[in-house]
């Protein structure tokens, strides 16, 4: 088996550690920790805006940010992404250092004060190619509170979109993952 991307794109998870022989998820219980709390972080970050968008338009005018559709860093200190801000993550990762506190607690921080003082990749620089097969067919997770209790993977202090307000999105594949759920319960398309 190979890696999979799941929720958001950006994080890969081995298919043995999240599937089962017969193409369902494993129990939560038995997906190792690591990719256990990337799958339980997806949970808390997915459908939120875009971390560069919300620097740009704050609180009162997060309707125009995009939702995110991309993930970088560790649980915790993660990175939220939409596909036109891709490139100025990647530019200041390979670029402007970011790729030297990969892992450490500032990498979201460093990354923000870098894009909110006018960090950008240059025009044309090039983003990552995705490749996406039936996203919106994976199955869903079960709810992570059924497995962790008061846990800092739980927590967020990202803005969420206000009920009925929804991202600036530019195609219209894009409400299709807004509604994405995880489920671990139900069967995965093989």
């Amino acid at each position: 088996m190979g890696k999979v991307s799941i929720g958001l794109r950006g994080w890969r998870f081995d298919e043995d550690d999240v599937f089962t022989d017969a193409g369902g998820w494993r129990p939560l219980e038995e997906i190792p920790k690591e990719p256990r709390h990337r799958l339980v972080r997806l949970q808390v970050v997915m459908n939120k805006p875009c971390d560069a968008c919300y620097l740009i338009h704050g609180e009162e005018n997060k309707r125009q940010c995009r939702v995110a559709s991309i993930v970088y860093g560790e649980p915790l200190d993660e990175v939220l992404l939409c596909d036109e801000h891709e490139a100025d993550f990647l530019y200041w990762f390979r670029e402007r250092g970011g790729s030297s506190i990969a892992g450490e607690e500032t990498f979201r921080d460093a990354f923000h004060e870098w894009f909110d003082d006018g960090g950008r990749a240059p025009d044309g620089y090039g983003g990552m190619e995705h490749v996406e097969e039936a996203p919106e067919e994976l199955p869903d997770l079960r709810d992570p509170e059924d497995l962790y209790e008061d846990d800092d993977l739980l927590a967020d202090e990202r803005p969420d979109f206000d009920e009925g307000e929804e991202g600036n999105e530019d195609d219209d594949d894009a409400d299709a993952e807004d509604d994405f759920d995880l489920d671990l319960d139900r069967e995965y398309p093989t």
